[in-house]
């Protein structure tokens, strides 16, 4: 040992220095991988969180017990039914059945109420309407529109106004959706034929083009006050017999009037050229086969509330 006295900087005995870890350099270190890497990318091995793990396996059960209890399997035919014997399908036809039982002593009041009594009743006439609307949508919308406007450029005419091409009773409606228009399906349908007065050489170029403003004229639109002068003579010979003289037309034989502004394919000259040089067949099918007797009434109540009826 060395004396006390003779003690120096030098050789003062130092107790060994001790190494601590830097708890923050633990913390930086990186978890253990899994050894995969892609483009220099590794993935990390952490454990997965203990609440994830048991809702893992929580939902692992559950689904076994569902797979046993309820539809779960598909088969070649059907699927496994389960021992609850759920059925939505089922579901849903009960709930149509039930709804049919309270709608069907409406229906039979409809078959049993005269056709134009049915707006007497409040409570019949208020199921009629929303009944119609009903079938009206599924059925006649696709030509008619959802909301009755038809369609011009195709022909499909519009039903929220007064202009009735084959009568706006209540009957008559009826007996147009019945049988329908045109159709070869139906005796009964409702039938007329417009000449093609350009194709079958009835009419010249020139004469239709006077005949196209002479209609115009009647509407009170543009035209050429010349050739509709022109033009009267032909139409009193070739269209007043179903347009009528003043084109107000006849809805009992379907013909059109020609003195509105309500137009089936169009009130402008080349629309109105195109009816007469090449004519217009509009069919419309019967539903005689496709609805029962009631639902047809009560779309004809319907249709007769939208433009007023006659």
């Amino acid at each position: 040992m060395v004396d006390p006295k003779d003690k120096t900087p030098e050789n003062k005995v130092r107790p060994p220095s001790r190494q601590y870890p830097d708890p923050a350099a633990k913390l930086k270190q990186d978890p253990p991988t899994t050894g995969h890497s892609w483009d220099g990318i590794e993935e990390y091995d952490n454990p997965m969180p203990r609440w994830w793990v048991w809702i893992f396996i929580i939902t692992i059960i559950w689904s076994v017990g569902y797979w046993i209890a309820m539809p779960a399997w598909p088969g070649i035919q059907s699927a496994t039914q389960g021992v609850l014997g759920y059925s939505s399908r089922a579901n849903v036809a009960t709930e149509i059945t039930e709804f049919e039982a309270r709608n069907e002593r409406f229906f039979v009041q409809l078959l049993d109420t005269d056709l134009d009594e049915i707006r007497e009743d409040d409570e019949l006439h208020r199921f009629a309407i929303n009944a119609g609307a009903s079938v009206f949508r599924a059925q006649c919308s696709q030509c008619h529109g959802t909301g009755g406007a038809g369609v011009q450029a195709a022909g499909y005419p519009n039903l929220l106004n007064d202009e009735w091409l084959w009568g706006g009773t209540m009957e008559d409606i009826h007996t147009t959706i019945t049988w329908g228009i045109r159709n070869e399906d139906f005796a009964d349908a409702r039938w007329s034929e417009m000449p093609a007065f350009g194709v079958d050489g009835l009419l010249d170029d020139d004469e239709i083009d006077q005949v196209v403003n002479y209609v115009l004229s009647l509407s009170g639109s543009d035209h050429d006050a010349q050739l509709a002068a022109a033009g009267q003579e032909h139409f009193e010979i070739n269209c007043a017999s179903c347009h009528m003289d003043d084109g107000s037309g006849d809805y009992f034989i379907g013909a059109p009037s020609l003195n509105t502004q309500v137009w089936l394919y169009g009130g402008t000259p080349e629309a109105i050229r195109e009816s007469i040089y090449y004519s217009r067949f509009g069919v419309m099918p019967g539903f005689e086969n496709r609805l029962r007797d009631a639902e047809i009434r009560a779309v004809a109540a319907y249709v007769h509330q939208l433009g007023g009826g006659q």
